[in-house]
C-alpha cells in the first residue's frame, strides 16, 4: 500500500498502482473514501494506525468492486464502522441491479458486487459527512457521489474523473488506462456530472484511478472539452 498526504487533511491509498482510496482526517478519527478491492482491509487499517487514527466511517462514491470491495473486511475488523452509500447505489450493494424507468434504459457497466453489510445511512446531495458534502455525479454508475472538503475545497471524485493515463471525464478512453470508461454507464449524464464539478472550482482533484491533481480546474475544463467533443455535444 502506498501513502501520501495531500495538504493537511487528504491522505491518498494506493494499491497495485492505479488502485485509490482516501482517508480524510477529522476531529474523531478518519473517514474512508472507497475501500479499493478484497483482500485491502488489513493493509486500508494499517495504513491509518500509521497516520494515528482509526476508520470511523466509510463513505462510498459508487458500487463498483473496485471501489468496495474491501468494505466486509474492514467492517468486520472494526464493527462500530458506518457505512455510507448514495440512495440509489446502496440498491445495488443488496443486488438490485434494475435501472429505474425515469433513468436513462442503457445496460449498466462496471464490475457491480453485493456487500453483506448494512449501509448505515444513504446519501442525497447536499448532505454532510462530517467535512465533506455530498456532490451528486452520475454518470459513470446510477448513483455516484462526490465528496467535497469543506475545509480546504478538495474534492475526491470517484471515477467522475480520472487522472490515470491523463486527465479524463468518465467515459472518456485513455489507452494507457481505459478500464474507468468501459465501466462508464451514460457518458452525456458523466459529461454533465463533469461540468457540475468543475463548477464547484475545487483546489486539489482526488480521484479513484491517478494521481491527485492540484489546482485542477484548467485540466477539469479541457477534459471536458474533449469528451463534449468526442460525444458530439459541441
Amino acid at each position: 500500500m502506498n501513502i501520501t498526504g495531500h495538504g493537511d487533511y487528504l491522505i491518498k491509498l494506493t494499491r497495485f498502482g492505479v488502485l485509490n482510496a482516501f482517508l480524510v482526517r477529522e476531529d474523531d478519527g478518519f473517514t474512508l473514501v472507497d475501500a479499493i478491492i478484497a483482500g485491502s482491509g488489513a493493509a486500508i487499517i494499517e495504513a491509518a494506525a500509521q497516520q494515528g487514527a482509526e476508520i470511523k466511517r466509510i463513505a462510498l462514491t459508487h458500487a463498483h468492486v473496485d471501489h468496495v470491495g474491501a468494505v466486509d473486511e474492514i467492517k468486520a475488523a472494526l464493527p462500530d464502522v458506518t457505512i455510507l452509500a448514495s440512495a440509489r447505489d446502496a440498491r445495488f450493494l443488496r443486488d438490485d441491479p434494475s435501472v429505474d424507468p425515469n433513468e436513462p434504459q442503457i445496460k449498466l457497466r462496471g464490475a457491480y458486487t453485493q456487500i453483506k453489510s448494512d449501509v448505515d445511512r444513504e446519501l442525497a446531495d447536499g448532505d454532510q459527512v462530517a467535512s465533506l458534502r455530498v456532490v451528486k455525479s452520475p454518470g459513470h454508475t446510477p448513483g455516484h457521489i462526490a465528496f467535497l472538503d469543506t475545509r480546504d475545497n478538495s474534492l475526491i471524485a470517484g471515477d467522475a474523473f480520472q487522472t490515470q493515463g491523463g486527465i479524463a471525464v468518465a467515459g472518456t478512453i485513455r489507452l494507457l488506462f481505459p478500464l474507468p470508461a468501459f465501466g462508464t454507464w451514460h457518458r452525456p449524464l458523466s459529461i454533465e456530472s463533469a461540468e457540475g464539478l468543475h463548477r464547484l472550482k475545487p483546489d486539489r482533484l482526488a480521484v479513484g484511478h491517478g494521481p491527485v491533481l492540484e489546482h485542477p480546474q484548467a485540466a477539469m475544463a479541457q477534459a471536458i472539452e474533449v469528451a463534449r467533443r468526442q460525444t458530439g455535444l459541441t
